[in-house]
């Protein structure tokens, strides 16, 4: 009888324990068709841990990864499963899906090309997000809508929030690459990959693909629509660029939430990045 009676406490105990260690679910090898990309499209996506015994809808985060990698990259990489888990089973996020595109296939990157021959940024939010947002239980609404990446998908995060701030909630992108700082940096940069582009093509792909550009060309109305966090190591390459963005939100007040940490172009850094970016993305979804 005293056996049973400190067996029946112990699993009482650890009952609660066992509630917190429930898991997501993670796959990175599905896959859509594109019509715009001529071609079939993989993707990655994490499923909180009440996603297959609940029926409500959840906020989204889209989540890019960097050159050289896919959408395998936060999960193999950023280990995306075990630190969403915890922040989920903690309470400092809230239960949400992260579908991270595959950005390297064909053609490395996540914009339209300045000649038009690659369309992905067109793929993204009129093919990939619509399949997403219909496959998948998940709110639909801009509140319950973010976005986040590293290095190239940080400058994605910018040029995507920045381009259509109707739709998303937050934005936080880590050591994002944020295009060129000046006209003519753009000028010597595009001309490497599109050495017939005109002045004129380049300075319009500029004033759209410069973070720089777009946020101090940025109409009044619309300065407080998303939710900035922006983060790089102080031993990045890329901090610079970051730092002239922080300085044009500055100048043009657009409130937001910069940080420079102790580290590099790392891994390491953006694994120890996703769990405030997991807390900052769920303060807009619980609306702060």
């Amino acid at each position: 009888m005293l056996i049973k009676k400190i067996i029946s406490v112990l699993t009482i105990a650890m009952f609660p324990a066992l509630l917190f260690a429930q898991s997501g679910k993670v796959s990175d090898n599905l896959s859509l068709p594109s019509k715009i990309l001529n071609g079939d499209r993989k993707y990655g996506i994490y499923l909180p841990p009440d996603y297959a015994t609940s029926e409500r809808n959840y906020p989204v985060l889209y989540l890019l990864h960097g050159s050289g990698d896919d959408q395998t990259g936060w999960i193999q990489f950023g280990e995306v499963l075990n630190i969403t888990d915890k922040a989920i089973n903690e309470g400092t996020a809230t239960p949400m899906i992260i579908v991270m595109p595959d950005a390297n296939t064909g053609t490395r990157g996540y914009f339209n090309s300045m000649k038009g021959d690659w369309l992905y940024e067109d793929f993204f939010f009129n093919e990939f997000m619509p399949f997403i947002e219909k496959k998948y239980r998940i709110k639909k609404d801009k509140r319950f809508r973010a976005i986040s990446g590293l290095s190239m998908g940080g400058g994605g995060t910018f040029m995507y929030a920045l381009h259509h701030p109707e739709l998303f909630s937050a934005a936080a992108p880590l050591s994002a690459s944020v295009g060129p700082v000046t006209l003519e940096e753009a000028k010597t940069t595009y001309r490497r990959n599109t050495p017939d582009a005109t002045d004129e093509q380049i300075e319009t792909y500029y004033n759209r693909h410069s973070a720089v550009a777009l946020v101090k060309a940025m109409p009044d109305a619309i300065k407080t629509s998303v939710r900035w966090f922006i983060d790089c190591g102080d031993d990045d390459r890329l901090s610079p660029g970051n730092t002239f963005v922080h300085m044009a939100m500055k100048e043009k007040q657009v409130p937001h939430e910069f940080r420079i940490r102790d580290g590099g172009h790392t891994w390491t850094y953006w694994r120890a990045s996703l769990p405030k970016v997991l807390e900052f993305v769920s303060e807009s979804f619980h609306q702060y």
